[in-house]
């Protein structure tokens, strides 16, 4: 297939995306991405919302829709350059895919599927985690469908989010006790909420093609039905402590300090998912992205990060999102289950 131009489509063609629907505005990754969205004047957005959500942001337009009646999914998608899909754990099997068909049927060009997490492109962590293939499952029927083409965005954990909780990166910031993961010196990269709606709102203002074969700016295609790679921080164990202690003015001696093997400590956890306790889901999740010189959550080391391609340039302040994950904890937010 020849390589596509801006200057050889149609009269009518534009090369930037203008109309965007996102399921799953008011959540905790939607919020941002709309918010960010909100940002830029050139795009029009529409929240796709059940009768009984609560109402979207000002500025975003609402179409209400009713998943037993797939006809309400294709209506609202119709003219819409983008779909944003993000939804919570919770959400029903085949959720993803009933918007996908319906997005196939009314013609929407480009999908941002339910990603925003880890790597799903990792055929073993994602095996052992058991998150993946149901992602992969949702890309290949895109795909399949032959109308749309897709774009992941792998943020790695949400920064905030796993703060907040006791157990995720094994900080409870609350009762001052820390678990490091063997040593507590293996990085991952992590991201803010308010970076991911930045990559997002950022990526779909890319032109859509290269004008001719002498521009050279980033497009959106040049992400068509692959992964792009985003990070605020790359930090370990340690790294996150120290700050949370800069934030809390304390010091280890305030501090309940513990280590455990990171693999031991995966293989308990799994076995208390497989018994039936549904909250060593998460213990199984974070603690495999941290096992000691594997890099798996270290994406810029095995994959490459797309920052700057996204004019992600800016550097964020660590210390001020832990704050952030700090406020969430005492407001109750880290004794939730992970929700989109």
């Amino acid at each position: 297939m020849s390589k596509q131009y801006a200057s050889t489509q149609p009269p009518t063609y534009t090369n930037q995306i203008r109309n965007i629907a996102i399921v799953g505005a008011t959540g905790n990754s939607g919020k941002h991405i709309t918010s960010a969205l909100l940002a830029n004047p050139s795009f029009k957005i529409t929240a796709l919302t059940r009768a009984t959500s609560g109402p979207p942001p000002p500025g975003v337009h609402i179409a209400t829709i009713d998943y037993s009646n797939p006809s309400t999914l294709v209506e609202a998608l119709k003219n819409q350059d983008v779909l944003i899909i993000t939804l919570a754990v919770a959400a029903p099997p085949g959720t993803a895919t009933a918007l996908a068909e319906a997005a196939a049927k009314a013609g929407v060009p480009w999908i941002l599927p339910n990603e925003f997490g880890t790597d799903t492109n990792d055929p073993i962590v994602g095996n052992d985690t058991f998150v993946n293939q149901s992602k992969i499952d949702d890309r290949n029927a895109i795909e399949k469908l032959g109308v749309s083409s897709w774009i992941g965005i792998c943020t790695g954990f949400w920064y905030e989010h796993s703060l907040s909780g006791p157990e995720w990166y094994g900080i409870d910031v609350l009762d001052k006790k820390c678990v490091f993961f063997d040593d507590g010196t293996q990085r991952i990269n992590t991201t803010t909420w308010p970076q991911v709606g930045r990559a997002v709102a950022n990526l779909l203002a890319l032109p859509i093609l290269p004008h001719d074969e002498a521009d050279t700016r980033t497009t959106l295609d040049s992400f068509r039905n692959r992964m792009a790679y985003v990070s605020s921080f790359a930090v370990n164990q340690r790294e996150m402590l120290d700050s949370v202690q800069r934030v809390t003015q304390t010091t280890d001696a305030e501090w309940t300090i513990t280590r455990e093997n990171s693999r031991e400590r995966y293989e308990k956890a799994k076995q208390e998912m497989f018994a039936g306790d549904r909250r060593a889901f998460g213990r199984v999740l974070y603690t495999r992205y941290f096992f000691s010189g594997e890099n798996a959550g270290l994406v810029e080391v095995t994959r490459g990060l797309d920052n700057e391609r996204l004019g992600l340039v800016e550097k964020e302040d660590l210390d001020e999102a832990t704050r952030k994950a700090i406020a969430l904890a005492e407001g109750g937010y880290g004794g939730r289950y992970m929700k989109s």
